[in-house]
């Protein structure tokens, strides 16, 4: 069974574009199918969720695309915190908090303080987030550490490493999911997904459904994981 599933959340901009509205609106029609993914975890005993919301490299985008998001996230992490709590769910923000947008930030430490003792489903959000980044900043606390006698360069190993990256809380996805027709990570969880199957749809973020769903979860079913040996 899956316990960890991660989503690389492609397409909100041109679902909006095929439906003749504004690229903005897309981004907000995710956040439903974000509640709807994660109702279904709920229901079908998935320990933890992952959601590529908003890579270090989205910061290029235009001033106007971001403030609408930042503060689309402000209005949306106020009203998901009450489904939270109410579904017992753990939310985390996790990504480089250095980047993270002022406005934002309090939201965040809030939403993570008042559901930190649920654990009926662990959504991570991955918020200004890259994995090269992630794993260099792993990398540098790992060498600090060496430098200052802290550890020695034996004692680095897989899991050394691991614990010193940002999602050192959750396990290695068992699948990464990509919708809206690309069949690439960008820069989503490189080390962690080893030995992740993956699964590449053509629909859009905002069109993935509980058939789109169930389906993946039967095709998983069906995969032989053998880890190498």
């Amino acid at each position: 069974m899956i316990n960890h599933i991660a989503f690389i959340m492609d397409g909100n901009r041109r679902w909006a574009t095929s439906k003749g509205l504004l690229k903005l609106r897309g981004h907000r029609e995710g956040i439903n199918t974000v509640e709807k993914v994660a109702n279904f975890c709920l229901e079908n005993g998935i320990n933890y969720l992952s959601l590529y919301t908003f890579s270090v490299e989205n910061l290029k985008r235009s001033e106007k695309e971001k403030e609408y998001l930042f503060n689309m996230v402000v209005e949306e992490s106020n009203r998901l915190l009450q489904k939270f709590i109410k579904n017992k769910i753990k939310a985390k923000f996790v990504g480089d908090k250095t980047l993270f947008p002022a406005k934002v930030l309090p939201v965040f430490e809030k939403v993570e303080r008042e559901t930190a003792d649920f654990d009926k489903l662990h959504v991570n959000f991955l918020f200004c987030y890259g994995s090269r980044q992630e794993i260099i900043n792993g990398v540098k606390k790992i060498a600090r550490k060496v430098r200052n006698g802290v550890m020695s360069e034996q004692q680095i190993d897989d899991k050394i490493f691991n614990d010193h990256l940002w999602s050192a809380d959750f396990p290695e996805p068992d699948l990464i999911v990509r919708t809206g027709g690309q069949m690439r990570l960008s820069n989503f969880l490189l080390f962690q997904a080893a030995y992740s199957e993956f699964c590449f749809l053509d629909c859009m973020w905002p069109d993935l459904n509980n058939e789109h769903l169930e389906e993946i979860v039967s095709n998983y079913k069906k995969r032989k994981r053998n880890f190498g040996v």
